[in-house]
C-alpha cells in the first residue's frame, strides 16, 4: 500500500518542477498548468501540494499521465529516456504569474 503524505514537508516534495512547453502554455489560457511530479503521487496529494504552494488558488481538477521511457540513439550507442509522471492541474481564479511566462 502506498504511503500517504500528510505533513507539509512531504507535500512540497510531490511537485518536482513545472513543465514549460508550447503546448502547456496554450493550456494556461484555460487555467491548466502542467507539473512534473513524483511517480507515486496520487491526485489528492498533487491537489494538496498545489494549494500549499499557491495558497490563494483552488484546484478544480487533476489529471495524471505516466510517461514511459523511450529508446534513443546517439551514433552507435543506444540508451533510454527517463520515465516519469506528469500532472495537468486545472486551477480556479487568477492565473499564476510565475508560470504564465509574462
Amino acid at each position: 500500500m502506498a504511503k500517504t503524505r500528510t505533513n507539509k514537508e512531504k507535500l512540497y516534495d510531490v511537485i518536482k518542477k513545472p513543465l514549460i512547453t508550447e503546448k502547456s502554455m496554450t493550456a494556461v489560457q484555460n487555467g491548466q498548468y502542467t507539473f512534473e511530479v513524483v511517480n507515486d503521487a496520487t491526485k489528492v496529494e498533487i491537489a494538496q501540494a498545489i494549494e500549499l504552494a499557491y495558497p490563494d488558488r483552488k484546484v478544480k481538477k487533476v489529471r495524471t499521465i505516466y510517461m514511459p521511457s523511450h529508446q534513443k540513439r546517439l551514433g552507435m550507442k543506444f540508451g533510454r529516456t527517463q520515465s516519469g509522471k506528469k500532472a495537468i492541474v486545472t486551477i480556479e481564479g487568477d492565473p499564476i504569474q510565475e508560470l504564465t511566462g509574462v
